[in-house]
């Protein structure tokens, strides 16, 4: 390689559009899944304190939400439902006429080449907050299995085009996807959460969707935040099981997982912007220390630069919008 003085690499730093040309990462709209909250009644649209511009919204206050980001280019959205009962088994979580299969309904109704996506969890409606049934104070994976395969198959019912579980429930993917091909939903693709971590940077998010634990943690089920091998061989048990896409959550503070995980695989790579990576910068934007602005833009960029595909955040509308202002 030349040397200086031979070679300046500033030469094409000069101006903004000499940088432009010699960009090597750019994030899309295309690249973006925007999370919406749906809860019961008509009208709702209640704003969650710890994470600014994120609300519970009804399902028609929903509706509104997704089609203004589809109307910027956003091309999928990913559900969570807040349910008005929960129980030790959370039932509600396969409710017909539960917010989330509602939520789903109207969207394909409304916005039929909207993506729609749903989370498949029961930690939201049962009321211990943990992801399975719990007996003797431990979680029990196998039980979990069928009840997460009756709540995914409720949401292709309503006709969700994909289904993400996010439980960390070992052989999960495996009985979804048996459950999804015998009842005649072998085009529903599995977005695997395939390495979930047991991350401090959910706080926000335990807020909106109210599934904070009521004893104890999660991290005999999710990941250990040290642990790097340990993703990439969840990675392959659910490629393995059926998983059409995965997911690395967190992503900002994953970067090297999500690389790792690209590089392996090559499979569709979804990167979740989680609820306190979201909320960090916008409380210190607000504070002035930092364009938060140009501060989750760049946020973005990392995870596209890590390997992403594709990037679930809470900010997809207002990134859609200030790339149709320029």
């Amino acid at each position: 390689m030349a040397q200086f003085p031979e070679y300046r690499p500033r030469r094409l730093r000069r101006t903004e559009t000499l940088r432009r040309l010699v960009r090597e990462t750019r994030v899309s709209v295309d690249d973006l899944i925007l999370p919406l909250f749906a809860t019961v009644g008509q009208g709702v649209r209640k704003p969650i304190g710890s994470m600014p511009g994120v609300f519970q919204t009804s399902v028609d206050e929903l509706v509104r939400d997704a089609a203004t980001a589809a109307e910027l280019g956003v091309p999928a959205v990913l559900l969570f439902g807040i349910p008005d009962h929960k129980d030790e088994t959370g039932s509600s979580g396969e409710d017909p006429d539960g917010p989330v299969q509602r939520a789903v309904a109207a969207l394909k109704r409304e916005l039929p080449q909207l993506v729609v996506i749903t989370d498949v969890c029961l930690c939201e409606y049962t009321s211990h907050g943990h992801c399975g049934p719990v007996r003797d104070g431990e979680v029990q994976n196998d039980e979990a299995l069928e009840l997460l395969a009756r709540q995914a198959l409720s949401h292709a019912r309503a006709g969700a085009d994909i289904v993400a579980p996010s439980d960390m429930m070992d052989g999960r993917v495996a009985a979804i996807r048996q459950t999804l091909d015998e009842e005649g939903f072998a085009d529903v693709a599995i977005l695997s959460y395939a390495a979930k971590y047991a991350s401090a940077f959910y706080g926000p998010f335990r807020e909106a969707a109210e599934s904070a634990p009521q004893f104890g943690d999660r991290r005999s089920y999710q990941m250990d935040p040290a642990n790097a091998e340990e993703a990439l061989r969840e990675v392959l048990l659910d490629i393995d099981e059926g998983a059409d896409m995965i997911m690395v959550k967190p992503a900002q503070a994953y970067l090297d997982v999500i690389w790792r995980v690209k590089e392996l695989t090559g499979y569709p790579l979804a990167a979740y912007h989680v609820s306190g990576e979201y909320s960090a910068i916008l409380a210190a934007g607000r504070l002035g220390w930092l364009d938060a602005d140009r501060a989750m833009e760049e946020a973005l960029t990392a995870m596209k630069r890590a390997g992403a595909d594709m990037i679930i955040t809470y900010w997809a509308t207002e990134f859609a919008r200030r790339q149709r202002a320029r």
